[in-house]
Order: C-alpha cells, then sequence, then structure tokens
C-alpha cells in the first residue's frame, strides 16, 4: 500500500540515492515530530529500490544497512553500529566488538562502507536519542561520503532537539553542499478522512484531535472506541484493554524493554506462550525477524509503560536484569544491564555495571553518556568508602569537563577533595586543586584558577616530587602565559620542564614546552617559535592529540597576533584538517576564528564573515571561541557600515571582561574603538581604552600595546608614549603616518594602510587610501576620507560607491561595483584580486554574482553593461593600491 502525501518526499530520495550511486555521497535528514511517519517512509524508501534502478543508470543494487538508536536512560555507545555490523556479518561484526578505541571502529566503518561492490544507503534512525560516539560518527562519515557511493540517511524528531541539544552540533558540522533536508509534514484534512473512510469509521472529529499524525490517527481508527480517544495514550490503552491477562504481562516487559524484548527474554521473565504473543501480535504489536516482540512505535512502548504500577515495574525490572545477567544466549552489553538495575534500584548491581558502562563509553569517547553512568553510580554510592566515592567524583568530573558541563566538573572535583583530604591523601589532594585550577580558568574564574594552582604547588611540594607537581608547574605557567606575565610563565615553564624530563611526562613536557614558547613570543623572543614546534612535535610523536591541537593554535595565534600570515597559512590549514580528523571541534573552532581575523585583516571580507558566523551559529561553542568570532563580524560590520556592529562587539566584551585577559579584552576594545571613530563618537570609547591601557601595564604585548595607545592618540594627541610598544602604530604615534601605511600594506593589510593614512595631510596620501577604502566596500572609512580632502580644499573628490549603489538598477553592492569597474578593462580574476587586495576565490564568486544579478552570460557583455548603464566608475576610487 502507498503512503499518503509522500509521494514528492519518496521522489527526492530516489534521486539522492541515485546521486549516491553515481559517486556524490549524501546525507539526508529525516525531521518530523513523533508518529509522523519517518520509518513507514524509509522502509517503502528502501522496498521501492529495486524499481528505481534505471534512473540511476548503475544497473546496480543497492545494500541496505540499518541501525536505530534506542530510548535507554543512558544509551549504549554506538548501539546502530552495533545493528549493522550483525547486517554486514563476517571479520567486520568481530573487528567492531574487539576494537578499544572509537578512532578504530570509525576506520573500520569507512573501509567496510568503501569495501561493497554496491552502493549503501545507510539508515540511522531515532538519533534525537543517540550517545555521542554515534553522533560522532554521523559527522565522521558525513564528512567522507563524497566518493564512496554511500546514501546515509539520519532520521530524529524536530519537537525533542532543542537548541543545547548535541545533534544540532552536529549537523552544523556536516558539509552543506553534500548534506539534505526531507521535513515530513501532518496529513491533510483530506487523506484523514480517506483513511477513516477506508476502514469504514466516521472522520469526524479525528482530523481535529490528531492533527493529522499517522500514528495517533493509525491507533484511533484500530482502537474500535466509536469515540475518538483524546490522547495517544487513551487510544493505545484502548487497545490493551482487550488483552488477557497472560498476554498483558507480556507485553508489560515489553513496554519495560526500548527497543523489543527477545522471545527468550520474555519467556524467562513471564513465561509468555504463542498464544499471548499472538495476541499481542493481533493488537499491533510486531514481531521481528529473529523473534522478538516490539511496540510498532515507541509512543506506544511509553504509553504501556507508564500505567505498569511503579512497584510491579521495579519487580519486573529486577527479574529482567536477572534474566539478561545470568540466563542470557548472547553477551549483553552494559549499558542496557544498567538501565534495568537503575530501575530495579538494585544498588550492589549499579555500583558494579554502571562505572564498566562508563569505563566502555569513555573508550569509545561516548563522554556524555560516561557521565550519566558515573551520575547514576553516585547516586547510589552513600555507603561506599572515601576512596571509591571520591574515585567516582573524580572520573564524573573528567567527563564533565570534556562535555562543556564545567560547573558540575567543579562540583564533582570539590567533592572528591573534601572525600581525599578526609583520608589525608595528600597527592590526590594537590592534584584535584591543580584540576580546579584548570577548570576554574575554563569557568572564567581566573583569580580562583590562581589561588588553587598556587595551593596545589604549595602542598605537591612537601610530597616527593613526581609527575603531579610537574604538571601542576605547567598549569602554573599556563595561567601566567595566558595573561602575559612571560618571565613567571617561563620560570615556572622551566621547573615543569626539568622535572616532566626526570619521569620522562612526554605528554606533559609538550604542555611546558607550548607555554614556555608563547611567553618568550610575547616578549619578541624568536626562539620561542623553537619551543612552540618542539611542543608540536612531541605531541604528535605521542600521539597526544589535544596538546597537539594547542600547539597548533597557539603557533598560528601568535602569527596571525604579529601580522605574519605568510607564517599563519600552514599553521592554520595543518591545524584545522588535523582537528577536522580527529574531531577535536572545540580547538577546530577556535583556530577557526583565528582564520577569520586573518581574512579580515588582509581584506577577505567574504572568507572572515563565513568563518565568524559559523564559530557563533554553532550551538556548543564557548566563550573562549565566541568572542573572537564575535570581535572578528562586529569589526567587519561596522567597516562595511552595516547595522548590528556595536551589538555583536558589545556582546564580546561582555564574555571578555571577565577574563581578565589583555589578549581577549584588548581585541574586544581596539574594535570597539574602531566602530566608534567610524561612526564620529570615538571619545565615547575613552573609558574602555583606559582600562585597556591599565591592563597593558600588567600585561604587555608589544603590538597590542601598540594599538592601544593609537586609539588613545587619536583622542589625546598628547598621550603618544610608545613605551612597550611594537609594530607600524609606532610610527603613527611618532607623527608618521605615512611610515606606518607603508608597513601595514607591506603586510598585506590593505584596510590598515588607509585608516592610518586617513591622518596624512599630503592629498596624494588620501587619494591613495580612499582607493583602497572603496575596493574593500569600507563606506564609513571611505567618508571621513573624502570629507577630509574636501576639508583639506580639494574639489575633484568623485562620489561615493555607495551612492552609486543606490542609483544602479541592478542592486550590485559597493564591492561588485568595484569589480565591475575592473572587468571594463579586460583585467583576469588574479589581476583583480591582486589589486584589491583579496583572494582570487573571492573574486570568482563576486564575478559569479555579478553576471547574475545583470542576466548576461559573459564578462564581456557584464563590461558592455557597465559602459552603458554608466557603472563603470573612475578606476581610482574603485580599484586597489597595487599598480
Amino acid at each position: 500500500m502507498s503512503l499518503l502525501e509522500r509521494e514528492s518526499h519518496l521522489k527526492s530520495l530516489a534521486g539522492w540515492a541515485c546521486e549516491a550511486a553515481n559517486g556524490e555521497g549524501r546525507v539526508v535528514l529525516v525531521i518530523g515530530e513523533a508518529g509522523i511517519g519517518k520509518t513507514s517512509l524509509l522502509r517503502q524508501f528502501t522496498s521501492d529500490q529495486s524499481g528505481n534502478l534505471s534512473l540511476c543508470k548503475t544497473g546496480r543494487l543497492f545494500r541496505i544497512l540499518w541501525g536505530g538508536c534506542e530510548a535507554l536512560f543512558t544509551p549504549h555507545p554506538l548501539a546502530p553500529l552495533y545493528d549493522i555490523a550483525r547486517q554486514v556479518g563476517g571479520g567486520f561484526a568481530g573487528a567492531v566488538d574487539a576494537a578499544d578505541r572509537r578512532e578504530t571502529v570509525f576506520h573500520l566503518t569507512i573501509e567496510e562502507l568503501g569495501r561493497s561492490s554496491l552502493p549503501t544507503i545507510l539508515v540511522i534512525e531515532d538519533v534525537h536519542w543517540a550517545d555521542e560516539a554515534t553522533l560522532d560518527l554521523v559527522k565522521f562519515l558525513g564528512r567522507r561520503l563524497t566518493a564512496l557511493g554511500v546514501l546515509l540517511v539520519v532520521s530524529y524528531r524536530d519537537d525533542e532537539v532543542g537548541q543545547r541539544h548535541p545533534l544540532r552540533a552536529v549537523i552544523g558540522d556536516l558539509p552543506a553542499d553534500s548534506m539534505r533536508r526531507l521535513e515530513l509534514s501532518p496529513l491533510s484534512a483530506d487523506a484523514v478522512a480517506w483513511l477513516a473512510a477506508s476502514v469504514g469509521r466516521s472522520a469526524a472529529g479525528l482530523y481535529a484531535t490528531t492533527c493529522g499524525n499517522p500514528f495517533f490517527i493509525t491507533e484511533v481508527l484500530a482502537s474500535g472506541d466509536a469515540k475518538v480517544p483524546a490522547t495517544v495514550r487513551d487510544a493505545v490503552m484502548a487497545r490493551l484493554a482487550r488483552l488477557a491477562p497472560s498476554a498483558r504481562a507480556v507485553a508489560d516487559v515489553a513496554s519495560l524493554v526500548p527497543g523489543k524484548a527477545e522471545r527468550w527474554l520474555i519467556e524467562q521473565t513471564v513465561g509468555g506462550d504463542a498464544e499471548a504473543i499472538d495476541a499481542c501480535l493481533a493488537v499491533g504489536m510486531v514481531a521481528q525477524e529473529d523473534g522478538a516482540l516490539a511496540f510498532r512505535h515507541e509512543l506506544a512502548r511509553r504509553a504501556v509503560e507508564e500505567n505498569v504500577p511503579v512497584p510491579h515495574r521495579r519487580d519486573l525490572h529486577a527479574r529482567i536484569l536477572n534474566a539478561l545477567q545470568y540466563q542470557a544466549p548472547v553477551e549483553i552489553v552494559t549499558a542496557r544491564l544498567v538501565h534495568h538495575a537503575d530501575r530495579a534500584q538494585d544498588n550492589g548491581a549499579v555500583l558494579r555495571l554502571a562505572p564498566l558502562a562508563a569505563a566502555r563509553a569513555t573508550a569509545l569517547s561516548a563522554h556524555r553518556e560516561a557521565a550519566a553512568h558515573y551520575e547514576t553510580a553516585l547516586r547510589y554510592a552513600g555507603a561506599l568508602p572515601p576512596a571509591e566515592k571520591a574515585d567516582l567524583h573524580e572520573k564524573f568530573s573528567y567527563e564533565c569537563y570534556v562535555t562543556d558541563r564545567t560547573e558540575e566538573a567543579i562540583a564533582a572535583r570539590q567533592a572528591a577533595l573534601g572525600l581525599w583530604r578526609s583520608i589525608g591523601a595528600h597527592l590526590k589532594e594537590g592534584d584535584n586543586l591543580r584540576w580546579l585550577s584548570r577548570l576554574s580558568w575554563f569557568n572564567g574564574q581566573n583569580a580562583a584558577a590562581e589561588q588553587f594552582a598556587k595551593e596545589a604547588i604549595a602542598l605537591l611540594e612537601s610530597l616527593p616530587p613526581g609527575p603531579e607537581l610537574a604538571m601542576a608547574y605547567s598549569n602554573c605557567a599556563q595561567l601566567y602565559m595566558l595573561s602575559n606575565r612571560t618571565r613567571l610563565a617561563r620560570d615556572w615553564g622551566a621547573k615543569a620542564i626539568a622535572l616532566a624530563g626526570r619521569f620522562a611526562e612526554t605528554e606533559i613536557l609538550s604542555h611546558a614546552y607550548n607555554n614556555v614558547g608563547a611567553a618568550r613570543l610575547t616578549e619578541g623572543d624568536s626562539g620561542g617559535w623553537d619551543d612552540l614546534e618542539k611542543s608540536l612535535s612531541l605531541a604528535l610523536a605521542g600521539g597526544f592529540r589535544e596538546q597537539a591541537a594547542r600547539a597548533y593554535t597557539n603557533l598560528a595565534t601568535r602569527a596571525v597576533d604579529t601580522h605574519d600570515f605568510r607564517m599563519a597559512k600552514p599553521y592554520l590549514d595543518a591545524g584545522i584538517a588535523f582537528c577536522e580528523q580527529h574531531d577535536l571541534d572545540s580547538w577546530g573552532r577556535y583556530m577557526t576564528t583565528v582564520r577569520a581575523r586573518a581574512a579580515l585583516d588582509r581584506g577577505e571580507w567574504l572568507e572572515a564573515e563565513a568563518d565568524a558566523e559559523a564559530v557563533i551559529r554553532h550551538p556548543r561553542t564557548a566563550p573562549i571561541s565566541k568572542i573572537p568570532a564575535l570581535f572578528t563580524l562586529g569589526l567587519l560590520r561596522a567597516r562595511r557600515g552595516e547595522s548590528g556592529a556595536d551589538a555583536l562587539l558589545d556582546e564580546a566584551y561582555a564574555l571578555a571582561r571577565p577574563t581578565g585577559e589583555l589578549q581577549r579584552i584588548g581585541l574586544v576594545v581596539l574594535a570597539m574603538a574602531e566602530s566608534a571613530w567610524l561612526q564620529g563618537r570615538l571619545e565615547d570609547r575613552a573609558e574602555e581604552l583606559d582600562e585597556a591601557a591599565a591592563l597593558a601595564l600588567a600585561q604587555p604585548e608589544g603590538w597590542m600595546n601598540a594599538e592601544i595607545a593609537f586609539w588613545r592618540w587619536r583622542i589625546d594627541p598628547t598621550q603618544n608614549d610608545a613605551t612597550n610598544c611594537t609594530g607600524p602604530s609606532v610610527e603613527a604615534l611618532a607623527g608618521r603616518p605615512a611610515a606606518a601605511a607603508t608597513k601595514w600594506c607591506d603586510m598585506g593589510c590593505a584596510y590598515h594602510r588607509a585608516m592610518y593614512l586617513a591622518d596624512s595631510n599630503d592629498e596624494d596620501d588620501l587619494r591613495a587610501a580612499l582607493a583602497v577604502a572603496e575596493g574593500l566596500g569600507a563606506q564609513p572609512l571611505a567618508g571621513i576620507l573624502r570629507r577630509r580632502l574636501r576639508a583639506a580644499g580639494v574639489r575633484s573628490v568623485a562620489r561615493g560607491a555607495q551612492e552609486r549603489h543606490r542609483h544602479n538598477p541592478h542592486g550590485l553592492t559597493t564591492r561588485e561595483l568595484g569589480v565591475l569597474a575592473q572587468l571594463t578593462e579586460g583585467l583576469r580574476n588574479a589581476d583583480i584580486a591582486q589589486r584589491l587586495f583579496v583572494s582570487e576565490k573571492t573574486i570568482d564568486h563576486h564575478v559569479s554574482s555579478i553576471l547574475g544579478k545583470l542576466g548576461v552570460r559573459s564578462r564581456g557583455e557584464a563590461a558592455a553593461m557597465a559602459n552603458r548603464l554608466g557603472l563603470n566608475g573612475p578606476i581610482g576610487v574603485l580599484a586597489g593600491v597595487k599598480k
């Protein structure tokens, strides 16, 4: 029987399957509320594929693989993949079972998908219930499907995926060009009436009550009641009311087992016979191929589960747990045992099983699930000895730390600290103090971080030296490095390196060399590059991925801080690729903000905008990454004269200020000052600039100091002290704006060149600056430069590109007008990119947009139309500065 009102959805799925079969991998998101028919649609689609082969022009069948997530309280890591492995069979299932690391499992999966001679349709259902490792698998596969001939179909309930649901982050990380969405709507009133008529029932009130939800409609029509039940639960229970006690006992057991209840499990718990099973099937339950019994929909299972009296429910869970542990013909995954032990309130079983399930989840990088298992264990840990309870708190804290639950991580560490203190375990006490320092810094509590760091060192130095003390030294070095107290960072880092070397603690060595190298570079000591490179090589050789990501980050950031984009690029390219390969997304997002800053300074504004917006939109972006993303996007909008700039910068400042760190506060204050200057109200930011200057005295950093001093000098020309300052701004403070501009230009910072030339009194300088501003589409700066020229008595100042834009009938943007002017000269994209200080790829995008807006097919036609319409403004205004 065909599905009502789903023809277009099936056609879309078939088309995307053909694309995948032809080597263009696709990820399809099938979205809809509970009961909307996602499973029915996908069953119909996979069943139909043999009839659609002619569309694909491959002459091949599809291999169908199907896995689903279950509604366990704490999901089993990679449950859908284990379903799929059983379908594949052979060595793959055994290899997945034997793998002890997530990365191994993922690569085995890619190898299996690539090995098949048939194109594959891979369905993963109900990912709103997915564990963290399964979500990472979806992301891992989605990024690598291009040439595998795989259609990955992922279904989920949109009404259970809130803004902070981890699935949103996964969707945000999938490649947009290969992702497709398929949203299922409720059935229409006509369709509901047709279904009612097909079983001889009246449609009166049916659509209003069910709102067109297919599952609800089906349950109502099958309930046999003349009156329409008010809820899905009422409809389901009306059907089950017809069951005899023995059959109802079977249904009750099945309702307590998410997914499916094996036949042997039913027999061991309530002894269901064939007659009872058949009765259950007659009221809408489903028999699986392996004989297991399941509800047709999770909504039905939950309706029955909620109807089982609580004492009886607990007793049934205890019986299920006993059968799963001692009578199962196959090994049962520990997470499933924990589910029933918790609901049976079996204290001993929970404390024995939950840590085992957590350890397995950690091995598979399913950290959310590991945290949930430890949290479950802690609810039953009241009578445990202090050391065992402290160990659970430590493990729970770590899992919270890696899943951005910082407040809970701190609370758990404090609980562990108190327990270790109560039994005089001083080494553990010191290590937990060091952890509290790290967690406090992550939480923006820098004063607390330093206090905990000092307490950790004081305690650990009273004990025999070991790795814990070495890490405490390196943690202290990191805190001082981050706040630009470089001498202290180098001193504590040296202690960490010496002690870690004694114990051959390579990871601590990598951490410490990173801190020392960054501190030395802040001081202007180029030897810091060697330290950072050593940190990176140690991390890569030892497989310490987080340390490698941190080294890439600091290498790239320090290069961008000094506007050395040639040095920054290979670190950014390699670092971001490394993070994508190893799913180190938080580090990858931070490096993306560094790349955005570099693109902004180089005049590659489209690229800067895309990177910054991607980071801001991501639901799991930490404040440390959101600050530079907001700064970049806010400053870009200010330079373009677009609305919303100040709101973005104010949000960045609110996040940066509690950190107390110049590297974050200073960047935002500089952007706020520039935005205010472009609006003619720089004095409004005097207070923030004074606060940043005071912070710079305590945390000196040459480039930042110089740019803060530059903006304060623009408010008050008597404030021109260049002490501890480095970079082109020093020239401006000395009254040499043209020299400062030249240095900015040499670095590839065209906008900075134009902005600093605004302080020149030379007409040629001002005209050159205006040309750059126009070429970049920097209208506020261009307006300032025109006013400076007119104030100097220059009469032949061309009107702005924005004014021309208001009079052009095709809606070309300011930047597109500038590019079009270059096209009229017959220049190639590479030449235009060089003139306008942007990448050739950016010009490619602009040319495509221009052709589309003008409705022409070639560059020559575009140039001819520009000449006819008078859109080819003076080249001296629209072009960049290179001739």
